[in-house]
This record gives C-alpha cells, sequence and structure tokens, in this order.
C-alpha cells in the first residue's frame, strides 16, 4: 500500500497530471480545459498541512499516485463547518484501495478540526465512486439532474454526506 502523507509544492506537476486526465478523458470532472501546473498553484495554495482545508497525497515507489482534499463548500459563513472532499487516484492505479486508504487518512487528519459534515459530489454513472463513498461512512442524500454539459452529454451529480466525526 502506498505511503499518505501531506502533499507538497513538488506534488504539484503531479497532482496536475492526475486532474488532467479526467478532465480530457472522463466526465467525472466538469472542467473541459486541461490545466498548467501555474494555474494549478491557487489551488493548491488553497490547501496547508493544517486546518479544514487539506491536501494529502498517496505516493508509491516515488511516484503520486492519487490525493485527497477537503476544501470549502460554499462561501457564506454559515456553511464553515462543511467541507467538500475529493479523491482522485492515477487511472492506471484505480481499483487497489489508494482512495479509501487517502479518504480514511483524510479524515483522520480533520478529526479535531471545527467541521460537522463532509460533503462530496460524484458524476453519475460512476459506480466506483458511489462504493467509495457508501465504504467510507457517506450516504446519499440527493442527485442533480443534468447539471454537467461534458462531451456533448448531460451528466447527473450525486451528492453524498457524513458527519465528520
Amino acid at each position: 500500500m502506498p505511503t499518505i502523507r501531506d502533499a507538497t509544492i513538488a506534488d504539484l506537476p503531479a497532482l496536475t497530471d492526475i486532474l488532467n486526465h479526467y478532465i480530457v478523458h472522463t466526465p467525472i470532472n466538469f472542467d473541459v480545459e486541461p490545466y498548467t501546473v501555474d494555474a494549478r498553484r491557487e489551488w493548491f495554495d488553497e490547501h496547508a498541512s493544517k486546518g479544514k482545508y487539506r491536501l494529502v497525497v498517496a505516493e508509491d515507489n516515488g511516484q503520486v499516485v492519487g490525493y485527497a482534499t477537503t476544501s470549502r463548500w460554499r462561501p457564506k459563513a454559515a456553511y464553515g463547518t462543511t467541507v467538500e472532499s475529493s479523491v482522485y487516484c492515477r487511472h492506471d492505479a484505480c481499483g487497489r484501495g489508494i482512495g479509501s486508504a487517502l479518504y480514511r487518512a483524510l479524515f483522520d487528519a480533520i478529526k479535531d478540526e471545527d467541521i460537522h459534515m463532509i460533503v462530496a459530489g460524484a458524476t453519475m454513472p460512476n459506480a466506483a465512486s458511489v462504493a467509495l463513498h457508501e465504504r467510507l461512512g457517506f450516504r446519499q442524500v440527493g442527485v442533480f439532474k443534468a447539471v454537467g454539459r461534458k462531451f456533448d452529454t448531460f451528466w447527473d451529480v450525486a451528492w453524498f454526506q457524513r458527519e465528520a466525526r
């Protein structure tokens, strides 16, 4: 199993490559143009090794094979105790339990933060993402129908939530 650790700026090229694969080849991320490493820097800087908004990576044999984040869910102050989580594995590292390991480490890292709820969205259909989130204690709370258009198709997004503790 890979080592899970806090991300460093040296990881940013690998993180960008992982995300860009999903942007270019799948509907699971609703961005439509790949990022440059420089364009991803602001996103990286929104995360820290302490606090609510974290970024952890899975490293296997010196290679970053996945990452998970908690980020601000909505900007209004009343949402401050809710974070949105996401997890991505390198496309050739899926199905090895890395996503579960990343989420477990991430949720352990934030367990003492002022977070009440964790939410996550998943483009449907996506049986693997549904299974992952359910395995980690999320429950599906709704589906937004046809809210994203990518590859000339409208996609649904299922929403999940779990308590942080």
